[in-house]
């Protein structure tokens, strides 16, 4: 079965923007990401996050998001899990930006 998705985000338009977010500004949205990232440590703890990242980070680390390991934690934490926690986590973040004005800091700052 082939995938017409050449990226594992590609099949939901949140998640794209949510990496897309992510990708374009990571210093501005490092905070919210931290945040996140405390949420679901609150749902299965630290430890199991910290040991499932130690699983599946890059050795090398040339990926755009390898260079921040706050940004790094929540892409591959959005990456590995079932598609329905993508859809509610990608919103989640969203709605938590958009609560906090951020989203509208963001495009307001590159307009």
């Amino acid at each position: 079965m082939t995938h017409k998705y050449k990226r594992w985000y590609d099949y939901d338009p949140l998640l794209v923007e949510v990496i897309d977010l992510l990708k374009n500004y990571q210093e501005e949205l490092h905070a919210q990401a931290l945040i996140f990232l405390q949420k679901v440590e609150e749902k299965v703890s630290k430890e199991a996050l910290d040991r499932f990242y130690e699983i599946v980070k890059p050795f090398n680390g040339s990926r755009w998001y390898d260079k921040d390991p706050v940004i790094s934690k929540t892409v591959e934490l959005l990456r590995v899990v079932p598609q329905q926690i993508q859809k509610e986590a990608a919103d989640s973040f969203i709605e938590a930006l958009r609560a906090n004005g951020v989203i509208v800091e963001i495009t307001e700052k590159n307009n």
